[in-house]
């Protein structure tokens, strides 16, 4: 007996099985006589693109209910800051490169780029630090998933979020994206939860769709586009509000003058508040925590 799929009906692998091979002649030749949902040429079509961004949507959302993840802490940042490690030996050929090429001023900006980025390096060790403390509430459930670290999936501050969480023994999620500087996913995203996007308004969706906090470390145009799109949601009233928590206050207050947009009358005075400040995995979960609830270390002492 044919396996069924709900109802009366087979399923669509059962479906595509079915379509044995055709007598060879022209019409069976012609891409019309393809089963739509079989031919790629078909559904890569310009008139197509709302069938794919429906895809899009549904292929996340399916897989992560399956995965059993409610909720998540979706976390930004450079995928320029590197660990430690990594960032001292990148000063060290910036200054070898200087010290063969005296004079050259490009070599010389590079340096100091460089001695940025080591002092930088902090922030990969707090996103791993944070990606540890929140994924423990992860870890003794039933069945299902919360405060599940996400990610953009990428290298920087986002294999230090995910990093912590798989360190911790947890379920942690990478959402890459096609870019012309192709990049795989770092090693520490779960593999069964590793997606890959076309479209960054999907994309965008599926960070904030499960968040129970936005987490945003020192970033450039990305992360900024991020940021400023979660931001401009909560101030209309388009998603709850939740922890918003801005790693830094220091970069963020050089990058941003919020003081002068609520001055000049671009945002409301309170439109800053919808912004929190921390330096420390500590201090960001202790944010979070209170948010929603949770034992902190304090309560339970």
């Amino acid at each position: 007996m044919t396996p069924k799929g709900e109802g009366p009906f087979p399923t669509a692998r059962d479906d595509a099985s079915q379509a044995h091979p055709a007598p060879d002649q022209p019409q069976t030749q012609s891409a019309a006589y393809r089963l739509a949902f079989k031919d790629e040429e078909f559904l890569l079509r310009d008139d197509l693109r709302p069938v794919r961004f429906q895809l899009e949507l549904m292929k996340p959302e399916l897989l992560l209910k399956e995965q059993g993840i409610r909720s998540t802490i979706a976390v930004f940042g450079s995928a320029r800051i590197a660990d430690q490690e990594t960032a001292e030996r990148h000063l060290a050929e910036a200054a070898a490169a200087a010290r063969a090429n005296p004079g050259n001023a490009a070599l010389a900006r590079a340096v100091g780029i460089a001695r940025r980025m080591l002092a930088n390096a902090r922030y990969y060790e707090e996103a791993r630090r944070l990606g540890g403390l929140v994924s423990t509430s992860c870890l003794a459930t039933d069945g299902g998933c919360d405060f599940v670290v996400l990610t953009g999936g990428g290298p920087g501050i986002m294999e230090a979020a995910n990093r912590g969480a798989a360190e911790a023994g947890a379920k942690t999620v990478g959402l890459n994206i096609v870019l012309p500087m192709e990049q795989a996913p770092n090693p520490y995203v779960t593999p069964d939860l590793s997606f890959r996007f076309h479209y960054f308004a999907l994309r965008k969706m599926h960070f904030l769709s499960r968040a129970k906090a936005l987490v945003v470390f020192p970033g450039g145009f990305g992360t900024l586009d991020e940021m400023f799109e979660a931001a401009t949601l909560v101030q209309t009233g388009k998603i709850e509000r939740i922890p918003f928590l801005l790693f830094g206050k220091e970069y963020w207050e050089r990058v941003i003058n919020f003081d002068t947009m609520a001055s000049e009358g671009m945002i409301a005075p309170r439109d800053k508040e919808l912004f929190q400040f921390v330096e420390t995995a500590e201090e960001a979960w202790l944010h979070i925590a209170r948010f929603w609830n949770l034992p902190t270390p304090a309560a339970q002492g």
